[in-house]
Parts: structure tokens; sequence; C-alpha cells
């Protein structure tokens, strides 16, 4: 019978990998606490309406990629693909909204079936946060800020370019979509077949598309820009100058959009070159059309979510391990009494190592396996003067210590 394999698109969080993803969970949740959002987490399966009404029926993401199937009792459930549509539901079927504002950051796995490769699987995990109810350019602003400083924390900040662009208001939007409608039913004879598909259901999505024949289409469509109202030419001004107020650098790119009518003023990725093809590592924008979608009132909302193994990618290196302190018996007496001295030296917060048989010899060479800072050696002779014998595994160095205060003569190796 051949060994059972990981199904295609998932893969095995090691630890080595884990100490990566831990790096940027950690570094992102403490970052966000400065900003004052609190961690919230939903559930990984929701209602499929959820997302259906939430991320756009005619989206990619609903038609192909949702994992979605009939539970035992006949609901239609889906593993969620993305969060902010169940941050937002969370808020509407909690009644949180009469403690507006609000500012949430979230971690976890979502799925989506799509072609695996680097960085992308079909089980993926990300960092996100959501800023509702705010509806002044502020919140844009702060939002924007919070990635910078999670992505120039991480370290790789000179490598990442922070791309810009408003969609404006409902009313810029309309103006817009009219002329980009009609520009594309000028080459409706080359666009690609799911650029057809889109083109009266959501044309603003063929500025997205990938195939290589649209894209040169597009290259030629009208600019966004050209068709925004004063009132959201006026906000897009106000977050570019608190950017610029705060040093952020940014990269206007006109052809950045989000394909959903929800979608309004703010839209913005981060980007790099040095993950190839797949360049996006954080990206988001200003949604105050969705929870009117989902049923609640009208509210605000901004937020942004990024792949946790692209981030973890690009990390100059891995987080080291904790090094613990090696404890090795010589004897059964000695085996007796380490094993209450390992429980007494975790209580007092050291990682420990307790080897579980094999001589002295095999115990050390376990003992530099897993990199451990410092090793007890005790025997039958330490236990009847009660110490042990402490050795510095960096130095070689050893000396005689206490066995009722170990925890203190250890404490130089925390």
């Amino acid at each position: 019978m051949p060994a059972l394999q990981p199904v295609r698109g998932t893969h095995d969080l090691l630890p080595e990998d884990s100490r990566r993803h831990r790096r940027v969970g950690d570094l992102a949740r403490a970052l966000a606490e400065r900003y004052g959002f609190a961690e919230m987490s939903t559930p990984i399966f929701e209602f499929t309406d959820v997302f259906a009404r939430g991320i756009g029926e005619a989206t990619d993401i609903v038609s192909k990629e949702m994992y979605t199937f009939a539970d035992r009792g006949g609901e239609h459930i889906t593993l969620r693909p993305e969060n902010t549509a169940g941050v937002v539901r969370a808020v509407i079927s909690n009644g949180l909204q009469q403690h507006l504002p609000l500012k949430y950051f979230y971690q976890g796995p979502m799925f989506r079936y799509e072609r695996p490769q680097k960085g992308r699987q079909r089980q993926f995990h990300q960092i996100g946060i959501e800023l509702i109810g705010v509806a002044q350019p502020q919140a844009d602003i702060e939002v924007i800020a919070l990635g910078c400083d999670i992505i120039d924390g991480l370290g790789f900040g000179a490598d990442v370019t922070l791309e810009l662009n408003t969609l404006g208001d409902g009313e810029s939007r309309q103006a817009y979509r009219a002329v980009l409608l009609d520009y594309l039913n000028g080459h409706r004879a080359k666009l690609s077949k799911d650029s057809l598909d889109r083109l009266e259901r959501n044309p603003m999505r063929i500025l997205d598309s990938k195939d290589e024949g649209d894209r040169r289409i597009v290259a030629d469509a009208p600019v966004y820009s050209d068709h925004l109202n004063a009132a959201s030419r006026d906000f897009f001004a106000h977050v570019t100058a608190g950017l610029d107020a705060l040093g952020i650098a940014y990269a206007i790119n006109p052809r950045l959009v989000r394909g959903l009518d929800y979608y309004c003023h703010t839209c913005f990725e981060f980007t790099t070159t040095t993950l190839g093809a797949q360049g996006t590592v954080m990206g988001g924008g200003r949604y105050d059309g969705l929870f009117a979608i989902m049923g609640g009132p009208d509210t605000a909302g901004v937020g942004w979510a990024a792949g946790i193994e692209r981030l973890a990618m690009m990390l100059a290196e891995t987080p080291a391990a904790a090094r613990p302190i090696a404890l090795v018996p010589i004897g059964e007496a000695a085996e007796r009494r380490v094993l209450i001295l390992a429980h007494q030296l975790r209580h007092a917060g050291f990682a420990v190592e307790h080897g579980y048989g094999g001589n002295v010899g095999k115990r050390m060479k376990r003992a530099n396996k897993v990199n451990a800072r410092a090793a007890v050696l005790i025997g039958d002779d330490e236990l009847a003067r009660g110490t042990a014998t402490l050795r510095d595994l960096d130095t070689g160095a050893q000396v005689a210590a206490p066995l009722d205060t170990l925890a203190e003569a250890l404490a130089q190796f925390r």
C-alpha cells in the first residue's frame, strides 16, 4: 500500500516553517495592538450565502474557487476563502454596530481551489485588519500605515512598493463603468472568454485580467481618475496628504481596481518583485457598501489582508528555536530525580529537554542536536552531595551548582 500524501495544494508546517509563520503573526498582532486593533476570530466555515453575497456571485472566488458542500443537515456550507465577509457577518449577527468604531485583527487559514504555486496554496493563511465605522480618510491612512509598519518590522520594507489608487464614490464609479463598458464593447471580438462573461456583470474585473490579449486592450482603456467627481478627488487628496505627512512612499497605479460595487475610494496593494509573478503580499481598500449588501445598515469599512506564506518566504532568515536546558541523568536514582527536576524547571520558565534513554554520550549528542544552551548532569555522586554539574555547551565550562537553587544558577542561560 503506498504511503499517504497530503492533498494537492496543502502543505505541512514543520517546525522551521512554523517559526517563520509565528514571526509574521506575532509581530503583526503586536503592532496591531499598538494601533488599537483587538484580535477576533470567525469560524473556518460559514453558510455559503455569507461569501456568495459578501464577495459576489460574479467573482472567480465564488464561481470557481470556493470549497462548498452540503453538510449532514442539508445546509450549504463553505470553507472561508477570505475573512472580511465573515467579520462583517460577525459584526451584524452580534449586534456590534452600536459600538462603532470597531477595530479588529485576525489570523488564520483560508481555502481556495486554485492552481498551487509558489507562495499560494489551496489552504493558506492570512493576517488582516478591519476598521469599521469610520467614513473619514483618516481610517484609510491608519490601516495603510499599520501595513507599512508590519512590512518594515519584518525587515523587507525596501523590497516592497505601496501601489495606490482611488475608485471614488458610487457616482464616480457609475460614470467610469459606463465609459469603460463602451470602450470594451468596441474590443469585444478580442476579449478572452472570461472577460466576455464579465463584460455585462462586472466589467471592472477585466482590468485585473491576466490574459495577455486582455492586458493589451486594457492598456489603452480610459483611466479611472479622469472620471472622479470633486468629492472623490478631495477624499483621495486627503489620503495621499496623510501618507506624505507620515513619510510613507507610494506609487499611483491608475489600473489598480476592486471589481465589486461595494468597494469605493481607496484601494491599495503592497507588491514585490522578489517572489516572481505572484508579487502582491498585502492588499486592501475601502468597502463602505458591504454591510448593506449583507443585510446590515450602511456602515463604512476599510481594511487589508496579507498572505502569511508570502510574508514568511521573504524573511531574511528563519527565527531561531528556543535553546533548551538538557538534563542528563546518570543511573536509576538520577533518572527519578531528573523527572521531578524537569517538571520544576519548566514551571520556573525554562525550556527543558529530558532525554528518554541511552548513556551519557548518547544523551549529550541529543543535547547538541537540539542546540541546548546548557546541560545539567546528575549522577550518584552529585545526588549524594545535593549538587548538579552545570555545563555551558557554548564554552565547555562547567561548575557544581546546588540542586535546591538550580533555577537561579541556570538563570544566565535563559
